[in-house]
């Protein structure tokens, strides 16, 4: 059974995901060298996001970060002032290019990242989490949005009631990103 990790599995919470994007095109992009400057620049500071919420499957095969955003709210909190270490660049850009598609209207769910470790790839497991948490969206009569970084991933979301959400974007060299988004079936848009 799926459960929300608690924090003190927010370790395993990251490594279920940095062996998830190990091969990503989209993570190897941003972080060519060393896919553990993910966990130090992506997936720590999501799990420190006030509204973050993190899921887990038995055995630790898969895992998922949620953020629970009210309307207006930034998905990347407010621009930082600090210098940017020469790693977080190519995020920090592809952060400013994103945020204009997230929804400004209303609350909704945000899946900023969502993986299954490569061993067990192809089981249904990424199904079965998102399944999960668009059930508990649809409760609460909200939205998801996210972003597909890789055409597998999109259309596993495509399958699961998302939609294309304007034209794919590109920062510079990167691989393309699909942002998508799913209605709530309840209907009542909070």
């Amino acid at each position: 059974m799926i459960h929300r990790a608690t924090p003190a599995e927010y370790e395993t919470v990251v490594n279920v995901l940095s062996d998830a994007f190990a091969t990503d095109p989209l993570t190897r992009w941003l972080f060519p060298h060393t896919i553990e400057l993910a966990t130090t620049f992506y997936f720590h500071p999501l799990l420190a996001h006030p509204d973050a919420e993190a899921d887990l499957t038995p055995g630790n095969t898969a895992a998922s970060i949620w953020l629970h955003l009210t309307r207006g709210q930034s998905a990347y909190g407010e621009p930082s002032t600090q210098p940017v270490p020469t790693a977080a660049h190519r995020l920090q850009a592809l952060g400013q290019a994103l945020a204009p598609r997230h929804p400004r209207d209303q609350a909704y769910i945000y899946l900023p990242c969502m993986g299954v470790t490569s061993a067990h790839r192809g089981g249904g497991l990424g199904s079965a989490m998102l399944r999960h948490r668009i059930a508990w969206a649809d409760s609460l009569g909200l939205g998801t949005y996210l972003e597909a970084s890789s055409p597998r991933s999109r259309a596993l979301y495509l399958r699961h009631g998302f939609h294309d959400h304007g034209e794919p974007i590109r920062v510079a060299d990167s691989p393309a990103i699909w942002p998508m988004w799913r209605p709530t079936t309840t209907g009542d848009h909070r």
